[in-house]
């Protein structure tokens, strides 16, 4: 396999139980790819791992030339390359409460990077900007919508200028008017020649916006494909479940 993200063999368990089993996944830089599966299927798992967050017992994840091994996480000091290299996007966003939207898009610039303040604060306002959330710069974020959240989350994961995004379930609360901009906003991404790892049960979205997706079921990666193949004529009996579970929730 080769890419920007490249999974290969990856197992996690939980306890005793497996939770991913021999994953195999690559996203190329330009490239949307959307990790679809029912809930609790392990799509989450799998970001946390790529992130560093979550401890695998065998395979490899490799980030442009950046490799994590089985075993513990390394400390984060040993993470700083990784962690320039790819950003995420929690579904719950995870901003500080407690600092600005500027603050918040400043901190690992100065703090991981070692960029000037006043450099930093440049970046964040071009970021968020660009992004259409520039005039949010001084709110805090129980002062923003779930929108311009999403929006800030997504600025402050680019703030590093990193290879991978990873986003975990981006439309959840989203009216279709802002899952349509969110979609746009991720192709322009993508055409920056960044790869986009999308964890997502929104078949709707995966199919407007993905390049390619890939369905997860029984901790391992089932089918692929372009959405077009993958989620209008479905092989595999977990991807049809998938398209049950959206037409259950319509």
């Amino acid at each position: 396999m080769s890419g920007a993200l490249v999974i290969q063999q990856l197992h996690v368990k939980r306890g005793n139980q497996a939770i991913l089993r021999a994953v195999d996944l690559s996203v190329n830089p330009g490239e949307i790819c959307a990790l679809m599966g029912v809930s609790g299927a392990g799509k989450s798992t799998v970001m946390r791992a790529v992130v560093a967050l979550q401890p695998f017992e065998s395979g490899s994840i490799t980030v442009g030339d950046f490799a994590l091994r089985p075993g513990r996480v390394p400390p984060e000091s040993a993470l700083k390359p990784l962690r320039r290299r790819i950003g995420m996007v929690f579904q719950s966003h995870s901003l500080f409460e407690h600092l600005t939207v500027l603050e918040n898009l400043t901190l690992a610039p100065v703090h991981a990077m070692g960029m000037m303040g006043s450099e930093a604060e440049s970046l964040a306002r071009r970021l968020l900007s660009s992004l259409g959330v520039g005039h949010r710069a001084d709110a805090y974020p129980g002062q923003i919508s779930g929108g311009e959240a999403q929006r800030v989350a997504i600025a402050r994961a680019l703030a590093l200028d990193p290879l991978v995004l990873l986003l975990d379930e981006p439309t959840s609360a989203l009216d279709p008017a802002r899952r349509g901009a969110l979609g746009e906003t991720l192709r322009s991404l993508a055409r920056e020649s960044r790869g986009l790892l999308i964890a997502t049960h929104d078949v709707d979205f995966a199919q407007a916006y993905a390049d390619r997706v890939a369905v997860l079921a029984d901790g391992a990666i089932v089918e692929t494909g372009p959405p077009a193949a993958v989620l209008t004529a479905p092989a595999q009996a977990a991807t049809r479940e998938l398209l049950r579970h959206q037409d259950g929730d319509s």
